[in-house]
């Protein structure tokens, strides 16, 4: 429920009063005596379903921007007609009836882009815990910077300044959403490499090793899953009107981790992690965007004034056409990731089996302990490069005749040419 109070200009009274009684309204008005162009305050409660319609009624009736239009939450409204007027907007409304007006929307989507100190300083807070949560190997750590990330803002604010062809607001998200991101990927850049100047992480440490990395650096086409349900959820939050708080930290979840393990990649020279965390930051900044522009779109959120319909309409179209070839084009390295694991998890089953059974004609006593293999390449379908295969087997069995019996059989079985080494570890079953 909301509670709506309208500044009446001279003149506009009757028309005013009028509009509110065809609409069903239970208002108050009561007279102007600051002696300015206004006669009157116009008070009435309203669903949150009936906001725009009823503030695009008084628009029709002479209340515009020049205007004071104030509208609060309310708490509890004791009015059989009230209670009549949101029967009616729930049964003939085409939308949600939880859906709140387009100026709300706007009014929240300014409150969540915070000013620019702001926003810089609690990014990069929030991506030096990242930082140290990955190279910690924390998930506890990483989700607690998500918590702090003030990322929810800019992304919905580019999509609501689009639909409602608000161009400023646009550029504002837009702007924010790339410095944020800069200032993430800088901020753990400089952190990384400060703790391994100061010899603050162990000199050998490998991040490839750590699984909060790892999990970086390969990704797959889940990640678009991940996005487009981050964006379609705060927006859905916005127009709800629920916190978007716990919103905020699943877009967090798509954006500061992975902007943090760029920043690790850097520092660490790891050219493999920047380009696979680059790449997942690069593709979930614009499937949030895209999600909430066409959610936003889908749900009816229009220009107020008419005209400007068509124009808010050619921007979405273009917007939407750039989104969605930018993702495709990256689409298709994930894509790359997606069927590169497929073949590693295939080639390591096929060799798996292959030496399994290679084994057992050669040696009924002897068995495959364990089984590496090493893949090559910066850019996916990579290469097998090297197999390491640790056999355990009695004293009196040698591993000359072995490994080159299983180095055959995994060349028949992976089509390629890879290493093969045969450990043998000697096992008394005595």
């Amino acid at each position: 429920m909301r509670l709506v109070q309208v500044m009446i200009p001279a003149g506009k009274r009757a028309a005013v009063v009028r509009a509110l009684e065809e609409e069903g309204v239970d208002y108050v008005v009561t007279d102007e005596t600051s002696n300015r162009e206004y006669t009157g305050v116009a008070t009435f409660p309203l669903p949150k379903a009936a906001v725009e319609p009823v503030l695009e009624r008084l628009r029709e009736a002479g209340i515009d921007e020049r205007t004071y239009t104030v509208i609060v939450a309310a708490e509890t409204v004791l009015s059989r007609r009230f209670e009549e007027l949101e029967a009616e907007y729930a049964e003939e409304s085409e939308r949600d009836e939880d859906r709140i007006s387009r100026q709300e929307l706007q009014a929240k989507a300014d409150d969540l882009a915070s000013g620019m100190r702001t926003y810089v300083l609690m990014t990069v807070i929030s991506a030096v815990i990242a930082t140290a949560g990955l190279l910690l190997d924390s998930p506890a750590t990483v989700v607690g910077s998500m918590v702090i990330a003030p990322l929810i803002g800019p992304a919905m604010s580019a999509a609501i300044g689009t639909v409602v062809d608000d161009e400023e607001m646009f550029r504002r998200g837009v702007r924010m959403q790339v410095v944020g991101v800069a200032v993430a990927v800088a901020a753990a850049t400089a952190f990384a490499v400060g703790l391994r100047s100061l010899g603050l992480v162990p000199p050998g440490i490998d991040p490839l090793e750590l699984a909060e990395v790892a999990e970086r650096l390969a990704p797959n086409v889940l990640v678009l899953a991940v996005a487009i349900g981050a964006g379609v959820a705060g927006i859905v939050s916005l127009m709800t009107g629920v916190s978007a708080t716990l919103v905020g930290v699943m877009i967090a979840v798509a954006l500061i981790p992975p902007a943090a393990a760029v920043g690790i990649g850097i520092a660490f020279a790891i050219p493999r992690l920047v380009l696979g965390a680059g790449v997942i930051v690069a593709v979930n900044v614009l499937s949030i965007n895209l999600s909430a522009l066409v959610v936003l779109w889908y749900e009816g959120y229009r220009p107020e004034r008419w005209f400007r319909e068509d124009d808010a309409r050619a921007a979405f179209v273009k917007r939407v056409v750039v989104l969605v070839a930018a993702i495709a084009v990256l689409s298709a390295f994930l894509g790359g990731v997606t069927y590169d694991s497929y073949v590693a998890s295939t080639t390591e089953t096929d060799v798996r089996n292959a030496v399994g059974d290679e084994l057992a004609t050669l040696d009924p006593d002897a068995e495959l302990l364990e089984l590496e293999i090493e893949r090559v390449g910066t850019f996916p379908p990579r290469e097998t490069d090297r197999v390491v295969v640790t056999v355990g087997a009695p004293p009196d069995v040698s591993v000359a005749g072995m490994a080159t019996t299983l180095e055959a059989r995994i060349e028949r079985v992976t089509g390629e040419d890879p290493d093969v080494a045969v450990r043998l570890v000697t096992v008394d079953r005595s």
